[in-house]
């Protein structure tokens, strides 16, 4: 299993925990992807999900940079063409470690502002 797919189902799993409802994983478009799309109470919540094995090059959430920032919100904006009403978006990242096989997860809600 690749260290992507590990940490996206570890996400998941965390999600739900704290009350998130899954939508969908890995909604693809021409542009790009969103890792999970989920809802939390009434907002739907765009979630962009960082894995490492090291920190050598930095945290995994720092990976989110502007232009994955910009890539993410464009993919948001075509999910959101296809419904009926918008309801209130934000944009959280998970952001997973694994250190000696051993998952430290953080959540960073409402990472960034389109």
């Amino acid at each position: 299993m690749k260290l992507g797919d590990k940490g996206e189902g570890f996400a998941v799993a965390y999600l739900k925990k704290r009350g998130y409802k899954i939508i969908t994983q890995n909604y693809k478009t021409r542009i790009g992807e969103i890792d999970i799309i989920a809802r939390e109470g009434d907002t739907l919540v765009f979630v962009e999900v960082k894995t490492r094995e090291s920190i050598a090059y930095g945290k995994p959430f720092e990976a989110v940079d502007y232009f994955k920032k910009r890539k993410i919100a464009n993919v948001a904006m075509l999910y959101l063409k296809q419904l009926k009403e918008v309801p209130p978006c934000r944009f959280d990242v998970v952001s997973i470690y694994y250190e000696e096989g051993n998952p430290e997860c953080a959540l960073i809600r409402d990472a960034f502002e389109v």
